[in-house]
């Protein structure tokens, strides 16, 4: 494959193609001189017979654009394809100033034409010879030069452009140069076995699992640990089912993001569903660690045995509130404006996630926020302290309710089937 140097190479090549043949063909072209310039500076410093060879476009090649490099990328190999380029030159022809201008332009012109009509392929060692460091012969496309037509309104826009007065012109194309692309190939290893037992691909009968919402039991906005929530679908069955929850949270840079949860799926309240019940501190010792506040994705897994997981591709989403206690509340009296309000959070904060007590109608920023250390034993039972001042109020009781990244504490108690709800007097505040 080809290097950087490839397009000067091909320049160069072409260029030192036309000087040592053209002199052959017409001895009166003796001393041609063959530049690279800008078509308004072709004849800077020059009398005699001269052609000049502009490169004035470079085109991405269609047909190698998305081609992979042969006996590099094989079947099932990944890699960038090489850059792939068409080269547009202008070739421009002057006579010597002291002849009969018209017609020796006329002989340079033939002499340079007839020249690339003959050697319309650049082979290996013309190329290795117009650059040192090239290596545009290992490529596996020769060049080949090709006379392009322009209408007569394009190159006039051509000519237009390099601000300078119209000489003889003819358009050639140079195609393919191929720059090797520097990024990696990644070639993984042969495939020895076609799944377990080497038993090539499994079909599964039956339609997958369409996961269609998440519903927190009793009306809730979000669920809390302990507690149940009911999963809508299609096609749902608690046979071999998991049910997976992956935190949305942003872990901080250097941060560990929350790893995947799975649970048992239990029959639903009502035909069709499925449940699932979130652990509590009670029952797994490490719920404050495995569980974060927030937002979670849900996605339904079945596990056959012996057969690939079947995984609903939809998907949905459910809040995971925190349960909240708060220091002092109302049953311990009344407090001041202007006093430090405590409040805890299970499961734990992580310090990435963004918190705020909402007193009452108010946004409150936590004071101070505090977590277990790394190596503190009752890690696994320490939930998140949070410190608030209490707000310039008017005296009256205040309904609390902390907010973790976007998901709220549930302020209330569900009443029974003759009671309505009312809020949790535990997360009131008395303001005197």
């Amino acid at each position: 494959m080809s290097n950087s140097l490839a397009v000067a190479a091909t320049t160069n090549a072409i260029r030192n193609l036309l000087l040592t043949q053209m002199p052959a063909l017409d001895a009166g072209l003796a001393g041609l001189a063959v530049t690279t310039a800008v078509p308004a500076a072709a004849r800077v410093n020059q009398v005699g017979p001269s052609v000049n060879l502009f490169l004035y476009r470079t085109a991405a090649n269609p047909a190698w654009r998305n081609q992979d490099y042969p006996a590099q990328v094989h079947a099932g190999e990944s890699g960038r394809p090489p850059l792939a380029l068409d080269l547009h030159y202008l070739l421009t022809f002057f006579a010597p100033d002291d002849a009969d201008k018209d017609a020796m332009s006329h002989r340079v012109t033939a002499a340079a034409l007839s020249v690339l009509h003959d050697h319309a392929v650049l082979d290996g060692a013309e190329l290795d010879a117009a650059l040192t460091g090239n290596d545009t012969s290992a490529q596996p496309e020769r060049v080949r030069l090709t006379p392009e037509s322009l209408s007569v309104a394009e190159m006039s826009e051509l000519w237009t452009t390099f601000q300078s007065g119209y000489r003889l012109s003819a358009s050639y194309l140079a195609t393919v140069v191929l720059i090797d692309s520097r990024s990696p190939v990644s070639s993984p290893l042969p495939v020895l076995r076609r799944g377990s037992e080497d038993r090539g691909p499994v079909a599964v009968a039956g339609a997958a699992p369409v996961l269609r919402g998440v519903r927190p039991i009793g009306g809730r906005p979000a669920a809390r640990l302990g507690e149940a929530v009911a999963l809508v679908g299609d096609n749902l069955s608690p046979d071999d089912t998991v049910i997976r929850f992956t935190s949305t949270m942003r872990p901080a840079q250097g941060e560990d993001p929350p790893a995947a949860i799975e649970l048992a799926a239990q029959p639903g309240f009502v035909p069709d569903e499925l449940s699932v019940t979130l652990p509590d501190q009670a029952t797994v010792a490490t719920a404050l660690g495995d569980w974060v506040p927030g937002f979670y994705a849900v996605t339904v897994v079945v596990r056959h045995p012996d057969q690939p997981a079947l995984v609903d591709q939809r998907g949905s989403g459910v809040g995971v509130a925190p349960t909240i206690t708060v220091n002092p509340d109302a049953a311990a009296g009344s407090i001041a404006v202007g006093s430090t309000l405590t409040v805890t959070a299970e499961p734990r904060v992580r310090d990435s996630q963004s918190a705020v007590l909402l007193f009452g109608s108010r946004q409150l920023p936590p004071l101070t926020r505090a977590n277990p250390a790394a190596g503190d034993p009752a890690i696994d039972t320490t939930p998140t302290t949070f410190t608030f001042e209490v707000p310039a109020v008017p005296p009256g009781t205040y309904v609390v309710r902390l907010r973790i990244d976007g998901v709220d504490s549930v302020p209330w108690l569900a009443g029974d089937a003759d009671a309505m709800p009312s809020f949790d007097p535990q997360q009131q505040v008395v303001v005197a």
